[in-house]
């Protein structure tokens, strides 16, 4: 057994989608820094440029960005083309995309359950199902393809906080997750999802942005604290090196503990 080498993911190849902000920016810094070559996708190129030029001055691997709308089968699609005409392979696939919503259960909007589940559920699904080609490429019995999936801890706990959709697709995400591991594995491509707790991002700014409300979700978390991205980094680079190749339908818990909750 080489130690040394057990969380070695240099030189492997990764898509990360949300990756100009919030989880999905501290998934791929973590990625650069392991020496990975990255391609991060948004709606937002301007925002995963930024993030490029960013990276790209850390090293020692290389970030790549991309536009792409995966509210749309169109988007998704174009996604993968642009990505299969750059690369013959993918080792890595994290489907961070997502969007909320909240809204008082009598008010809330249907289209808006359409949407979230459109982008958090539907999109991953497709995605990952084009992607499939270059995923299966990579993937060796000794070294299998990855494909990691984000949930939540709201997906795995009955409490909405008035955001309904968010936690219904983050759970169907989680059922998809072992879904595709059982189906994916004789392909040699593992599919886990990481299911984080409170995390600084776009999502969380009303919350994290504001010192009182930040203390007060703080004290009801286990550890009493918010996620950094060293945490995610820690889980990330196990599920996609060595260390991590003989997991597969892991929903694992990122959350200080609030899984353990009653």
């Amino acid at each position: 057994m080489d130690v040394d080498t057990l969380f070695n993911i240099s030189d492997k190849v990764a898509l990360v989608t949300g990756g100009s902000s919030g989880i999905g920016t501290m998934a791929t810094e973590a990625l650069v820094r392991a020496g990975c070559k990255v391609y991060i996708a948004s709606r937002r190129l301007e925002s995963c440029e930024a993030v490029a030029e960013e990276m790209n001055a850390v090293g020692p691997g290389e970030v790549i960005a991309l536009q792409a709308d995966l509210m749309t089968e169109d988007g998704t699609r174009q996604l993968a083309e642009a990505l299969a005409t750059r690369e013959d392979k993918l080792d890595i696939l994290v489907n961070n995309s997502g969007m909320t919503w909240g809204a008082p259960f009598e008010d809330f909007p249907r289209d808006k359950w359409d949407d979230v589940f459109k982008l958090n559920v539907t999109a991953v699904a497709d995605l990952t199902k084009l992607l499939l080609p270059l995923l299966r490429k990579s993937g060796t019995a000794e070294d299998p393809a990855r494909v990691v999936n984000l949930g939540s801890v709201v997906g795995t706990r009955p409490q909405s906080n008035s955001a309904y959709s968010y936690g219904a697709s983050k759970a169907a995400v989680h059922h998809l997750t072992r879904t595709l591991a059982n189906e994916l594995g004789g392909s040699h491509i593992t599919v886990n999802a990481i299911a984080p707790g409170p995390f600084p991002s776009r999502m969380m700014a009303h919350v994290t942005g504001n010192e009182c409300r930040r203390k007060a979700m703080e004290a009801g978390v286990p550890l009493h604290r918010v996620g950094t991205p060293e945490d995610i980094a820690g889980v990330l680079l196990m599920l996609t090196s060595r260390a991590g190749s003989y997991i597969t339908g892991g929903i694992i818990p990122l959350d200080g503990g609030l899984s353990s909750l009653p």
